[in-house]
């Protein structure tokens, strides 16, 4: 029999706006082990992907690294795969930006490695794909693409014709696609590497010609528990034994996809469905039908599961995300605003004044997927990768409204089918949303570069009913708390006089009236130096104005009057604000504060973690005050 071609891959990635200690320690345990290890071992060639991020980090503090990349490179030892540079998901982009992102990669790999290693195979982020990349791709000088086995169980291809590359095409444009095995993806690195040879072996006594494994490299060395196992206990060395012995007996030979382009027939046509891998899949569903599904695959039993019939039970696609979490879907649509700005902006079309690179590059950074999404891997919970993206939105939109006065515009921001109010200028981003009560969803300072809204909601997640648990410090007793109502600023209620602080910070009250839902009349008041959204509540609730105040220099108040004789009963107006940097208020007349962290419970690859989202500030003011006014203060430049 022929050998079964091999073709293995890993993909090593940070994203943007993680910590140096961080990304270091990757590289020291994980990343540098792994791939010196592999290469005096032999075991080539494979392919590698590195993501921009991480490409900028290591020509900052590393180049060593790089400088064994690109002679494993020169020396035909590892095939270098392509991607969108700033590692975005490519489905969320509008179509030139995704032919952006991967020029950029082809560009920074030609200045690093040279022009012979711009090969042209893609690592597709996380395995996202949708119907419409093929031609974007092949655009963007893409032969071939990884995308998951599943992608094509789902179609309906039976498992064991997944074992060669298809072809595809968009627009009468051909791209190759190579499934990567999901049992290989199991088996590597979590299994003894006999069973890893024992399962190849089974694939050329089937008479397959080709096994594609192309996963994380965090896999090696980064994920908790694995430096020990894949190092320490000899895990890696195993391996390479076990196929180097393999590749000695003629039964495997290595090969990057290129190689197997070349070797191995193709398996025929494939038009593929929106889908990514297994878990990603059930992540995107909402906690309720997650736990649906979970209980359909027990009913069905693991050998039905791992049979034909599992590939007909699904999640859903990753746009989801951005239905599940608001948060998320702002940043998302933020950043597709200001990349349509930016090209209406382009030379010969707009102002020559804007600094139309770097604002490009800032939207580029934007687009990094990790705190666009959540599951296990994913970074929404974590507040430095979604500050980091707001940072370079603020760096975009400074840049390309440099210079502006005052603007409003009356746009469905969000793509929801209900308007919001956008106001902006050279110093300031400002979204109010007259469906959530004239709530401000965005207050971003080009001054400090900060969305001081950008807060997240405490929300249920599927892994917060499997309790009691004990994990990574957290102990998980009882369910953490859930809000209500979405976090912004200026979220406005009524609470009662004998509400405590404890219960209003575990959201354990009701409020005698809230705002927070009402759809509010509004009327614009745009004057030279300060912009006025009047808000009032409609006939038949209980009567509130809220007029907001953005000013030239960016600051930011609220003044508000209300019917205190509305109210059966005594209460105290309350605007709760939730703050992602402390912001000192000013308050006429003064009022009590109230301060509370909040914080979410989301599980991690270290398991459940507490993290701190921001800080809730609420001033209460006795109904028979009437009026009011909230300020808010920048810190001194």
């Amino acid at each position: 029999m022929e050998p079964l071609r091999f073709a293995f891959g890993v993909h090593i990635h940070q994203p943007v706006g993680n910590f140096d200690h961080v990304i270091e320690q990757h590289v020291r345990e994980a990343y540098r082990p792994f791939l010196e290890r592999i290469a005096a071992r032999g075991f080539t060639p494979f392919s590698l992907h590195i993501s921009g991020p991480l490409l900028d980090w290591l020509e900052e503090h590393d180049s060593g690294f790089l400088e064994l990349i690109g002679r494993l490179v020169s020396d035909h030892q590892v095939e270098l795969l392509l991607s969108g540079y700033d590692e975005p998901i490519l489905t969320a982009l509008p179509r030139a930006d995704r032919v952006e992102q991967i020029g950029w990669m082809r560009d920074a790999i030609g200045r690093r490695f040279g022009p012979a290693a711009q090969d042209g195979g893609l690592w597709l982020t996380e395995r996202v794909w949708e119907p419409d990349l093929a031609a974007d791709l092949v655009a963007a000088g893409v032969r071939y693409a990884l995308v998951d086995d599943r992608h094509f169980l789902v179609t309906g291809f039976p498992r064991e014709q997944l074992h060669a590359p298809f072809w595809t095409e968009g627009g009468g444009r051909r791209l190759a696609l190579f499934p990567i095995d999901e049992r290989l993806r199991y088996l590597v690195p979590f299994k003894p590497p006999a069973q890893v040879l024992g399962y190849l072996e089974e694939l050329r006594a089937a008479g397959h010609r080709l096994a594609v494994l192309a996963d994380d490299g965090e896999k090696f060395g980064g994920w908790p528990g694995t430096k020990a196992w894949v190092f320490d206990r000899g895990w890696l060395d195993e391996f390479l034994d076990a196929m180097g012995a393999a590749v000695g007996r003629g039964e495997l030979k290595l090969v990057t996809c290129s190689g197997a382009l070349a070797e191995v027939p193709s398996g025929g046509l494939a038009y593929l469905p929106s889908a990514s891998y297994r878990e990603m899949e059930r992540w995107a569903l909402p906690p309720a039908v997650a736990t649906r599904l979970d209980h359909l695959e027990r009913e069905l039993g693991e050998e039905r599961m791992a049979g034909p019939d599992g590939g007909l039970v699904r999640g859903t696609l990753w746009r989801n995300f951005l239905v599940r979490y608001p948060e998320s879907n702002r940043m998302h649509k933020k950043m597709l605003a200001l990349s349509a700005l930016h090209r209406a902006l382009a030379p010969g079309r707009g102002s020559r004044k804007v600094d139309l690179v770097a604002a490009r590059r800032a939207i580029g950074r934007a687009q990094c997927n990790d705190a666009y999404w959540h599951g296990v891997f994913g970074g929404l919970y974590l507040p430095h990768l979604r500050a980091a993206l707001w940072r370079n939105l603020a760096i975009a939109e400074q840049a390309l409204r440099r210079g502006h006065k005052l603007e409003v515009e009356l746009v469905d921001f969000d793509h929801d089918g209900l308007d919001e109010i956008w106001v902006h200028s050279g110093r300031c981003s400002v979204v109010i949303a007259p469906a959530r009560g004239g709530a401000v969803e965005e207050y971003t300072v080009f001054e400090t570069l900060t969305n001081y809204a950008d807060v997240l909601t405490r929300r249920p997640e599927v892994y917060h009913a499997l309790r009691p648990a004990t994990d990574a410090g957290v102990s998980l007793t009882e369910t953490p708390p859930y809000d209500a109502e979405d976090r912004a600023l200026f979220v406005d209620r009524i609470l009662p006089d004998d509400l405590m602080l404890d219960p209003y910070a575990a959201a354990r009250y009701a409020p005698l009236v809230s705002w927070a839902r009402t759809t509010m009349r509004c009327r614009i008041e745009a004057h030279a130096a300060v912009v006025e959204v009047v808000l009032e509540a409609p006939s038949g609730d209980v009567p509130l104005e809220k007029r907001i105040h953005v000013a030239s220099d960016g600051t930011l108040a609220v003044a508000y009057r209300w019917d205190a004789g509305a109210v059966r009963r005594g209460g105290r107006f309350a605007p709760e604000l939730s703050l992602s940097s402390a912001l000192d208020l000013d308050l006429n007349p003064p009022a009590e504060l109230w301060r509370f962290a909040i914080e979410t419970v989301a599980k991690s690859e270290r398991g459940l973690e507490r993290t701190k989202q921001g800080e809730s500030v609420t001033p209460r003011w006795p109904l028979e005050a009437g009026a009011a006014r909230v300020a808010l203060k920048l810190p001194a430049a």
